[in-house]
């Protein structure tokens, strides 16, 4: 009784792990961190033709397309959505877990701007505008 008790305790503790896991730990193959700082992580991602990643997580971002792409995405409740996107098309994307796959005969890559942070808590203040520096004309 009380081993089962422990392995409950175990498997709820490890879960969350699980459930939010980081497509550069568990896919290493597809994807690259090229830059990091406190509020971005940019990613390359890179698919051969019909290849296909494992379900992961990630937070709402912005993707950039280099290639022409025809993307297929499982969603943890079995769901899943087609996407035919074209090179240079840029979009938002909510955060979430997802399963991609490289539907397409050819390599499939995109630049994906993880945002960390920065969700306006309600009654919060807007960020103080910031001066933005203009080269002088003065010699």
């Amino acid at each position: 009784m009380h081993r089962g008790l422990f392995m409950l305790l175990v498997l709820l503790m490890v879960a969350p792990c699980v459930l939010a896991q980081d497509p550069v730990k568990v896919d290493a193959k597809h994807y690259t961190v090229e830059f990091e700082n406190a509020r971005v992580r940019v990613l390359r991602v890179k698919y051969g033709p019909k290849e296909k990643s494992v379900m992961h997580w990630h937070p709402a971002a912005i993707a950039i397309f280099q290639t022409d792409g025809n993307t297929k995405f499982t969603f943890p409740n079995g769901k899943t959505q087609e996407r035919k996107e074209k090179a240079g098309t840029v979009i938002s994307t909510p955060a979430g877990r997802h399963l991609p796959e490289n539907l397409g005969d050819e390599p499939f890559e995109v630049i994906l701007v993880e945002l960390k942070g920065g969700t306006k808590k309600p009654g919060s203040k807007p960020p103080a505008k910031t001066k933005t520096a203009t080269p002088s004309t003065k010699q």
